[in-house]
């Protein structure tokens, strides 16, 4: 995938979240967006996604340049997992997945259904496809959200700390769902504070702190970091 960012800001309530952010991104299939706690990680995600516009600045992701499509539009091409699940909890697993294909993506009853349980077999769900959303664990639930936003076949996929609510165990489940996304090619943006994971799922690196973003590099930033903003993130995080 490719991402450019130029001159991109974002204030809420006249409080800077993101001041002047730069990037031209190429060639790259897995990106995750670490940082402390208010660096700005989740609303950059939300600027790529389209779910915010930016107060100043251009974004372009791919071809798409996010000041000239509308979001309806936008939306049918990009997948969007945010930190609790979204499904509906009177709905089964499988209902939850065809719906939006049927509603909003034309698919026929037949075709929505193969493309369900085709992914619930590839991500090992198939043991769920009966049951309603509400009786599935928090990681399944998440589990079930990335599949519902992979059946569009998106060009991008975009994670909001989608372990962020969960327990040690049911982290462990979706970041090995991630893992395989990855393996599978997809393209993606994650915002994580897993660091041992972006370590292994991710081919490339955006290091935010206080609305910036301060360095930014292919996945071995994180064993040799250049700054001394990352270089101190690590040690905290590691206890170094």
């Amino acid at each position: 995938m490719e991402l450019k960012l130029k001159n991109v800001c974002k204030k809420y309530d006249d409080k800077d979240i993101l001041i002047d952010i730069n990037a031209h991104i190429k060639d790259r299939s897995a990106i995750a967006i670490i940082g402390p706690s208010g660096a700005g990680k989740s609303t950059l995600l939300r600027l790529l996604s389209l779910i915010e516009t930016p107060d100043c600045g251009r974004i372009c992701v791919n071809d798409n340049h996010l000041s000239e499509i509308s979001p309806e539009e936008y939306y049918k091409k990009i997948g969007f997992v945010f930190q609790t699940h979204t499904l509906f909890p009177h709905l089964t697993v499988l209902r939850n997945i065809t719906l939006i294909l049927e509603k909003v993506h034309n698919k026929t009853v037949v075709e929505a259904k193969k493309i369900a349980l085709d992914l619930l077999e590839h991500f090992e769900l198939t043991e769920h496809i009966h049951k309603r959303a509400g009786q599935l664990s928090g990681g399944q639930s998440q589990r079930v959200s990335i599949v519902r936003s992979l059946a569009i076949s998106p060009e991008v996929l975009f994670l909001d700390e989608p372990t962020s609510s969960l327990d040690p165990v049911l982290t462990q489940e979706v970041l090995k769902t991630i893992i395989k996304l990855k393996l599978d090619n997809m393209n993606f943006v994650i915002v994580t504070h897993e660091i041992l994971f972006a370590k292994k799922a991710a081919d490339y690196i955006i290091f935010m702190e206080e609305g910036r973003i301060v360095e930014m590099g292919d996945v071995s930033i994180l064993d040799d970091p250049k700054t001394w903003e990352l270089k101190q993130f690590l040690s905290n995080v590691f206890l170094w």
